[in-house]
């Protein structure tokens, strides 16, 4: 469960909460001199970056998704997974502009082990949401926000929303109700507002700001104790 924002003001600032089930996946926030991320440990005993920021303002992060056949992995050139995808653009290995013309060129796949649907921004403010199996949308909105359910076909994933979850709506009224001069504390207000509690808490909540070239974090939903990173 995760909840991912992109809001166009003055300053354009990126939110996400990062939820998971510590009994599923092992995680660590990294800092590298080009490089703010969420490492998760796969197989090959690596910290990939799926969840992350890159110092030329590319972001990205994948959010789980209740999968669709048409997404299923297959080894083919003519795809790649969402995954491969993301982190690429988290290390900056391809651009905004780049990573468009492969969701146009490519079907977008998941990874063996995951179905995830993706976030990439940029430091202009543009958007690409990408579903596996389902499609992509380029965007440049007042904000943009997703969660764990479709945003291009809803009703795909309609069926497994969690009785109670209401992220999506609230984060929406909340993002909807800000102007121009929103602010990195306005950002952490909406994450606080979502965040999760339980078995799938929220373990790290980032903001991102692409006019201080700067990351903020908070561990553990302690909103009193803010980190920063800057590039």
């Amino acid at each position: 469960m995760c909840t991912r924002f992109v809001y166009n003001g003055i300053d354009k600032i990126v939110g996400f909460n990062f939820d998971i089930d510590l009994s599923v996946w092992d995680h660590t926030v990294i800092t590298e001199e080009n490089r703010f991320y969420i490492g998760i440990k796969m197989p090959d005993g690596l910290y990939h970056s799926f969840h992350g920021v890159n110092k030329n303002g590319n972001v990205g992060t994948l959010l789980y998704v209740h999968g669709n056949e048409n997404a299923k992995y297959i080894e083919s050139e003519d795809c790649i997974t969402i995954s491969e995808l993301t982190e690429k653009f988290i290390k900056a290995e391809i651009s905004f502009d780049k990573a468009l013309d492969i969701v146009k060129r490519k079907k977008i796949i998941y990874a063996p082990d995951a179905t995830m649907q993706a976030m990439l921004s940029d430091k202009k403010g543009r958007v690409l949401i990408i579903e596996p199996g389902i499609g992509y949308r380029y965007e440049q909105e007042n904000f943009s926000l997703i969660t764990n359910y479709s945003i291009l076909k809803p009703d795909i994933t309609k069926p497994y929303i969690v009785s109670g979850d209401t992220r999506y709506e609230v984060a929406k009224e909340l993002l909807a109700g800000y102007d121009k001069d929103f602010s990195v504390n306005d950002a952490f207000k909406v994450l606080k507002s979502v965040s999760q509690k339980d078995l799938w808490a929220t373990r790290v909540s980032f903001v991102y700001s692409t006019e201080k070239n700067k990351v903020y974090y908070v561990l553990n939903n302690d909103f009193s104790n803010v980190f920063e990173f800057q590039f």
